[in-house]
């Protein structure tokens, strides 16, 4: 099965209930210009969510500090961060997610430093913002992925890409994990449990 992973959560009553939805990940978002800046206490959660520390060209030291803070299981990074400094966040023993903006066209080659220094990739849609412009990009270019390095899709994914969302699954892509953020908002941070269960049931029996 195809991971699920939902992003962007802040409210502490808004976080135990999408738990009880069982994604496999739950992103926290700790870049202070975004709408969904995390700078509390986060809670803990069941084992089998991976909690996500997502980061935009901050420090390795203070990323490692927020590890022990909220223990963290996984990064997202969505800056410019080197290989370098994927691999040792890697090292420090975090699962590592290293971010790329899709636009009209995308070079793929601009992977191949990374393949070896993080442990996903995370495809998103190029905007104004790192990440969270809730539209997506074109997922036929998807289709020129060269690599086995297994991937998250995000970008503006929402009830109404269900079918297209089958369509890549079709292609036998790599497709580790789908990342849901902004199109269940019904504030920043804060996510509309309906909406998240109607998606997750159809996702899941897309999949069977």
């Amino acid at each position: 099965m195809i991971k699920f992973k939902i992003c962007g959560l802040r409210d502490p009553d808004n976080i135990r209930v999408v738990t009880d939805l069982g994604p496999d990940y739950m992103g926290f978002i700790f870049w202070s210009k975004s709408s969904r800046f995390v700078n509390t206490a986060t809670p803990t959660l069941p084992n089998s969510i991976k909690k996500t520390g997502v980061f935009v060209d901050e420090s390795s030291s203070v990323i490692l500090n927020q590890i022990k803070k909220h223990k963290l299981n996984a990064l997202q990074l969505h800056g410019s961060e080197t290989p370098k400094m994927c691999q040792v966040l890697k090292e420090a023993g975090s699962e590592v997610i290293k971010a790329f903006s899709v636009g009209d066209s995308f070079d793929f080659k601009k992977l191949e430093p990374y393949l070896f220094s993080c442990d996903f990739f995370l495809f998103d849609t190029k905007g104004l913002l790192p990440g969270g412009n809730g539209y997506s990009f074109d997922w036929s270019i998807l289709a020129n992925y060269p690599y086995e390095k297994p991937f998250f899709l995000s970008g503006g994914i929402g009830l109404d890409d269900l079918n297209a969302l089958k369509v890549i699954i079709k292609e036998k892509l790599p497709l580790y994990a789908i990342d849901v953020n902004s199109k269940f908002e019904i504030a920043p941070g804060y996510k509309d449990l309906q909406k998240l269960k109607e998606f997750k049931t159809q996702w899941d029996e897309l999949q069977r």
